[in-house]
């Protein structure tokens, strides 16, 4: 049992350590586009396009349906990891005083208490897998949506809200769920 907790604890500090060069790695100059990517409102214009390409693609009942799936993945993705939060109460780096002197905070409001595991991340992540598993035999630009995901993911170490494992577990989690959501939705109801 000892020992489990002092494999913990090493991974724990290399995360620290990670975050704190990978935050540090910013600049002021920068700081407003990375605030304006980490932003959710950021993100509604490509998915607005995305769901105009679905809407050309599929009749209104699919359509709908989509949508509808498209808020169960998110309620999902957005309550599992607020579950998380509570349940593992790791601090977010804004709120560690033991690092938060070491760091940069970007953002003047830091956000919840916890952050294990990252909400932004499972959220862009679920999304992009689920558009991705539903259209990828006709649309391979979709793919540039993971690309979008991993810097709406990054922005949220750069200012200093979320650590390196937050971001990969709520990745891992999203790829999971918009997978499995978008196999529901296409077993159910064949949208493809």
């Amino acid at each position: 049992m000892e020992s489990t907790n002092m494999d913990l604890n090493f991974i724990l500090e290399i995360d620290r350590e990670v975050f704190i060069y990978l935050n540090s790695l910013g600049h002021s100059a920068f700081d407003s586009i990375w605030l304006l990517i980490s932003d959710k409102k950021s993100s509604i214009p490509l998915y607005v396009l995305i769901l105009y390409i679905m809407h050309r693609n599929l009749n209104s009942v699919d359509f709908f349906r989509t949508l509808i799936f498209i808020a169960l993945l998110i309620l999902f993705t957005d309550q599992i990891s607020g579950f998380f939060k509570d349940f593992s109460e790791r601090l977010r780096p804004c709120h560690d005083d033991s690092i938060n002197h070491k760091i940069r905070i970007v953002k003047q409001s830091c956000g919840g208490l916890y952050s294990f595991f990252s909400s932004h991340a499972s959220n862009s992540f679920g999304l992009a897998s689920f558009f991705y598993f539903l259209s990828r035999k006709k649309n391979n630009y979709i793919k540039l949506l993971f690309i979008w995901a991993s810097v709406v993911s990054y922005s949220r170490i750069y200012i200093g809200v979320h650590y390196p494992i937050d971001i990969i577990f709520g990745s891992t989690f999203g790829i999971f769920s918009g997978f499995l959501f978008s196999s529901i939705l296409n077993k159910k109801y064949n949208v493809l």
